[in-house]
């Protein structure tokens, strides 16, 4: 006979594997949800570029400015904070909360094109916008192209050495 050493957590796992992937099936194309898997509420942001700037915009909704901090160092810009859980009245008995509370940090490496000096952030209906400079020698710089036979007439030639033997 076999002795099987029992895992009490078994079939939680082969659960949340299950759960797992029928999120994938159900929207592979769809952006990982980790606060949908885990239960942790992260805010979701997007991030883009301008000729000038690389943006970041997070959702941080029914928070206050003093709610969270937003830090660089390194090229890595860290924002981080705490969505508290604040009842209306203290007779209130909730039947079920389903928006998620608690506290969160994300961290994004930026590329060495941006510079922390001028930067601009804004907190304004429930949105964070932070506004990263791109350094000026790394911004997109137009190249005039000549006309082919133009750059012929003004080409001036080439002096070619002779090797012995050749």
């Amino acid at each position: 006979m076999n002795v099987v050493r029992y895992d009490p957590f078994r079939e939680l796992r082969s659960l949340q594997n299950d759960i797992n992937r029928l999120f994938t099936v159900t929207a592979p194309d769809a952006p990982a949800r980790e606060d949908m898997l885990t239960g942790e509420w992260v805010p979701r942001v997007n991030i883009f570029e301008n000729e000038d700037n690389l943006v970041i915009e997070a959702e941080l909704p029914g928070m206050k400015r003093e709610d969270f901090e937003l830090s660089f160092e390194n090229n890595v810009i860290t924002l981080k904070g705490e969505r508290r859980f604040e009842k209306k009245a203290e007779g209130d008995n909730y039947h079920r909360i389903e928006r998620s509370f608690g506290s969160f940090s994300r961290s994004f490496t930026l590329p060495q094109t941006v510079t922390a000096e001028g930067a601009r952030a804004e907190f304004a209906n429930g949105i964070l916008t932070v506004a990263l400079a791109k350094r000026e020698d790394t911004k997109a710089r137009k190249i005039d192209i000549i006309d082919g036979d133009a750059a012929a007439l003004n080409a001036k030639p080439v002096e070619t050495s002779r090797v012995a033997g050749a």
